[in-house]
């Protein structure tokens, strides 16, 4: 009788015990995506990140890789290989190129309309005050096809000035060469050169919003791998649904903001400048706007033969993604 109660205990233990490991299995069980994230540093391309350690992903069943570069030409080539699922900011014309030219690429999401956080500027010593005075001068941009080199074409455009575009890529090494003389006009994204800018290092001449067309244009967006996208579906569905949920944390939780400080390395008070430099809405993942005008100029500029049919545009743009 004892013996037949202790085999009895040992059986419903070993029950439970199995329940919990298939219990705890599924509970940590998580579908991994592999980002390429373009200028690590920047609210926009904090997100992922920082929804990551504040566990806003792992409720979705994710984990995140996270690889970052300096800029959409790393990003988008991360992307096209396949060593990335997922590439974050890439400019809009990096990705209409790329898809033009027969690149497995998707677009999901967006991650910034209208540039506010794009400046253009000088060492503190320099003679340009304007746009204006940057004829025949070097004008800075990260990667061809990034957000920083359409708005350079459009500044050449809309000021009618023959500036030198050139690629200097994120915008530490873009200091550099603009402090040594290499470059006359760097460029950066905030938060990046807040301190020297306060110091006087260095003196801000434009930013993107500048030209009226940027304003209500989305600049940079989210691109999948277009074979990861077809057989992993629901994987970036649940991104999407997690970096929403990240950005309603980022915009009403002050822990959001030490949160970015402490990632970026930053104090909390320029922490909390960017944060009001950021509109929600410039973040919002389903927003595209002003398509039409992006096509227009990336074909003036050489990025895409002609503007995409209808049929192309809707294979492209998977916005919003649900």
């Amino acid at each position: 009788m004892h013996q037949g109660k202790v085999r009895h205990g040992i059986l419903k233990g070993l029950v439970a015990l199995a329940a919990l490991l298939v219990t705890g299995s599924a509970a940590f069980a998580q579908d991994l995506l592999t980002l390429a994230i373009g200028q690590r540093g920047v609210w926009e391309t904090s997100v992922s990140e920082i929804g990551q350690d504040a566990g806003i992903f792992k409720k979705h069943g994710l984990k995140l890789e996270l690889l970052y570069t300096q800029g959409t030409g790393e990003t988008q080539q991360a992307v096209i290989s396949g060593s990335a699922d997922l590439g974050m900011s890439v400019g809009t014309f990096g990705a209409l190129g790329a898809f033009a030219k027969g690149a497995p690429v998707r677009v999901i999401g967006t991650t910034m309309t209208g540039g506010n956080d794009l400046i253009w500027y000088v060492a503190g010593d320099s003679p340009i005050k304007t746009l204006k005075d940057t004829a025949g001068k070097t004008v800075a941009y990260s990667t061809n096809g990034s957000s920083s080199h359409q708005t350079v074409l459009a500044f050449a455009k809309h000021f009618n000035v023959a500036l030198r575009p050139t690629a200097t890529g994120g915008p530490p090494s873009t200091l550099t060469q603009v402090m040594s003389g290499q470059v006359d006009v760097g460029w950066l994204a905030l938060p990046f050169g807040i301190d020297a800018y306060d110091q006087g290092r260095i003196r801000f001449i434009a930013k993107a919003s500048d030209v009226p067309h940027l304003r209500d244009q989305t600049i940079r967006v989210m691109v999948a791998n277009a074979n990861a996208f077809a057989k992993r579906r629901d994987v970036f569905v649940r991104y999407l649904r997690a970096y929403r949920d990240t950005l309603e944390w980022m915009y009403s939780d002050p822990a959001a903001i030490t949160a970015f400080a402490k990632w970026a390395k930053i104090s909390e008070a320029v922490g909390k400048r960017v944060y009001d430099m950021s509109p929600r809405e410039d973040l919002n993942p389903d927003r595209l706007s002003g398509l039409d005008g992006v096509m227009s100029d990336a074909v003036t500029f050489k990025h895409i033969t002609a503007p995409l049919t209808a049929e192309q545009t809707k294979e492209l743009f998977q916005i919003p993604l649900k």
